[in-house]
């Protein structure tokens, strides 16, 4: 499970290399709409969007993973206030630095510096999400 894990992993930040979508330039080139518009990155995520649908719709079908492991897929159905405020927030912190979550991470194996300062800004503010929650007993 973990040498699996390892290589989907790789795939995956292969992919990202690739495709460009660890270049912060180049994501801020697509997300620049008023600007100098770079519309490369569409294709990147129309393809993802294509292979993510028809594995979901696969996936709602089984009940273990191709390795035996439970199936988790996400439950939850209604938009709500805190949904609509962190699609906002990720959408400002992906657009001033470049990055989400999975190409930043790319970036720090690539030693970017950029990268490492969004990482750990990322992972500290996971850290007082988590101290909110348990403060507010959720």
């Amino acid at each position: 499970m973990i040498f699996v894990s390892f290589l989907a992993g790789l795939i995956f930040g292969i992919g990202l290399i690739i495709s460009g979508m660890a270049n912060p330039a180049k994501v801020l080139g697509f997300l620049d709409l008023a600007g100098k518009w770079d519309p490369s990155l569409m294709f990147v995520m129309g393809g993802a969007i294509g292979v993510g649908f028809f594995a979901f719709l696969w996936a709602k079908s089984r009940k273990t993973t191709l390795l035996g492991a439970e199936m988790k897929l996400p439950t939850a159905t209604q938009i709500d206030r805190r949904l609509v405020i962190g699609s906002a927030m990720f959408g400002i912190g992906w657009g001033i630095a470049g990055f989400c979550p999975g190409p930043a991470l790319v970036g720090v194996g690539m030693g970017l510096p950029k990268a490492i300062i969004f990482v750990a800004a990322m992972l500290a503010g996971m850290a007082l999400y988590e101290l909110i929650e348990r403060l507010r007993g959720g």
